[in-house]
């Protein structure tokens, strides 16, 4: 096939395409802002028209770009993050918020307005819950659409679909209302691996509703990721996008899954697709590691059959704010405003900045560790989704002196990174206990570009790093689903090989390094356990507010 393929990737901030050729190399891109609305910490919403919009802009873009046009592209992918989007009758939007903005018809992932309904569902202990971890997250989609139950009823009485916003775009494109096995499977406790959902859980939760109208509302028809969706674009859609009717769409995976399609198969001598696990570093952070029998492993999203790889169990790990908990972080400092006007005349954002300062007061990237001192982060800033499923979890920072200057910032910033690195690492171990074979990690997200990130994420884990050359593994992963759809290759798998990139790898540092590592390492866990047991002991006193507020 000589003819290109289309990846697009909605992020939390962003809308964006890439242009492939058959080989997985990218000949083009774009991107458009999409707008994130936040009425308080807990609250996040999105505009499905205002995503859409984006998607069709940055794909005419990239495909003008490239220097191509409609009759060149052979199929188009789509991953998403995995926000609720609700429409009522004839694909109307609907309003997620009090504000009742029908505009604002999504829930974000990251919004957790729905923790006491996490909790109440958690209390039941149903077996569907073996399934994610064992503890559904307020990022789930059954504990918001439980709360839009209860809080929004107009709102939830209407709505003629609840989509994951993956399936959301493959319906915008082809009018088909099915659903990828990924995101029903990870998000919705949809049973991929006995091709059902569980009516009981859904009567048990208070969402009986959902199962009594045969579960139309939220999906009836599953396909893995990498099918061909109805009859490829609609008129309107290809319209819009600057596209040939007909075009083939595939189904969707989740932004962070698209990641590790894209990754996993990276050329490199450490490991394979069985014993890598996949990290996807952004706004927040994912983990993903395949396998061919089921791992229970508490505090670790999954087992899921077939939500990445078709015929293999995932287990999906990470922390709601990793990118964004630095950010948040460095924002504390006092000396954040002299950074931020430093990086900006230089073009960079802070963050970037703080990484090439910080590069540039060491010999090597694996010496960054000493700028951190005796300061220790822990930063859950949005709770703490693996290993330890608690959502009320927050940040905590110990060390720090009276220091008001660029490299008490620089040291804290590096600090902050190794406590991104060790909530890895707890992750590998609590994965490796279960019985979990991983040899690597193959790293994508644009919050870990930077060799110096890089280099503290292989030290802080143990293991190696690979970084795919020259690509974004999230835009090609949504590439291999386009490729397989439109039959460039037998199944995703193939796409998954023929596509993927080489890569470069960081090992981890061994002798005093490593000693540094393993030390810090133990002080964060105990930081960590610290924060537990204080939040313990104020709780009697606040237990009646907390009640109140249903916090």
């Amino acid at each position: 096939m000589s003819r290109h393929l289309i990846g697009i990737d909605v992020g939390t901030g962003s809308a964006r395409a890439g242009v492939f050729d058959p080989a997985g190399r990218m000949v083009a891109t774009a991107r458009r802002a999409i707008a994130l609305h936040r009425d308080g910490a807990e609250i996040a919403e999105q505009s499905s028209a205002d995503i859409w919009r984006a998607v069709c802009a940055c794909v005419r873009e990239a495909v003008t770009q490239a220097g191509l046009g409609a009759d060149d592209i052979a199929g188009i992918g789509f991953d998403a993050t995995c926000s609720l989007v609700v429409l009522g009758p004839g694909g109307t939007p609907l309003p997620v918020g009090a504000h009742g903005d029908p505009d604002r018809d999504i829930i974000v992932w990251m919004d957790h307005r729905a923790l006491a309904q996490a909790g109440r569902i958690n209390a039941t202990r149903h077996p569907v819950l073996a399934y994610v971890g064992g503890t559904i997250s307020p990022e789930m989609q059954t504990p918001k659409l439980l709360w839009l139950k209860e809080n929004l009823p107009a709102t939830y009485a209407a709505a003629w679909q609840f989509f994951d916003l993956a399936d959301f775009l493959g319906w915008r494109a082809t009018g088909s209302l099915a659903r990828s096995t990924c995101t029903v499977t990870c998000k919705w406790t949809y049973l991929a691996h006995e091709a059902r959902w569980d009516a009981g859980y859904f009567r048990q939760i208070g969402l009986g509703d959902l199962a009594e109208d045969g579960f139309a509302r939220i999906g009836t028809e599953m396909v893995p990721g990498g099918s061909a969706l109805g009859a490829g674009l609609t008129e309107e859609a290809a319209g819009e996008l600057g596209l040939r009717p007909g075009t083939v769409v595939a189904a969707g995976l989740i932004d962070a899954h698209a990641g590790g399609i894209g990754s996993a198969g990276v050329r490199s001598p450490h490991g394979g697709v069985l014993t890598r696990m996949a990290y996807v570093f952004g706004t927040s952070a994912c983990t993903m590691a395949s396998s061919r029998e089921p791992l229970f492993i508490p505090g670790v999203w999954g087992p899921y059959f077939s939500a990445m790889v078709p015929g293999l169990w995932l287990n999906e790990g990470g922390q709601s704010g990793a990118g964004a908990a630095i950010e948040q972080l460095v924002a504390l400092h006092p000396a954040a405003a002299e950074a931020r006007q430093r990086a900006g005349a230089e073009g960079l954002s802070l963050t970037d900045w703080l990484a090439e300062a910080a590069a540039r007061q060491v010999e090597t990237p694996a010496q960054a560790v000493r700028l951190a001192g005796e300061i220790v982060v822990v930063p859950d800033f949005l709770g703490n989704r693996s290993p330890l499923a608690d959502p009320q979890a927050r940040a905590v920072i110990a060390g720090l002196g009276m220091e008001r200057d660029l490299d008490g910032l620089i040291g804290l910033y590096v600090a902050g990174l190794t406590g991104i690195g060790y909530g890895l690492r707890q992750i590998v171990e609590a994965s490796r206990a279960r019985g979990a074979t991983l040899d690597a990690i193959v790293l994508s997200g644009g919050a870990g570009r930077r060799p110096l990130i890089r280099q503290l994420l292989a030290d802080c884990s143990g293991l190696p790093v690979l970084v795919p050359d020259a690509v974004d593994p999230v835009l090609l992963g949504s590439a291999m689903l386009a490729a397989a759809a439109a039959g460039a290759f037998p199944d995703l798998g193939g796409a998954m090989t023929g596509m993927a990139p080489a890569a470069a790898v960081f090992m981890p540092a061994e002798g005093a390094v490593a000693q540094r590592h393993a030390g810090r390492f133990a002080a964060f866990e105990t930081l960590q356990a610290a924060a537990r047991t204080a939040r313990g002991l104020m709780r009697p006193a606040s237990a009646g507010t907390l009640s109140e507020s249903g916090r």
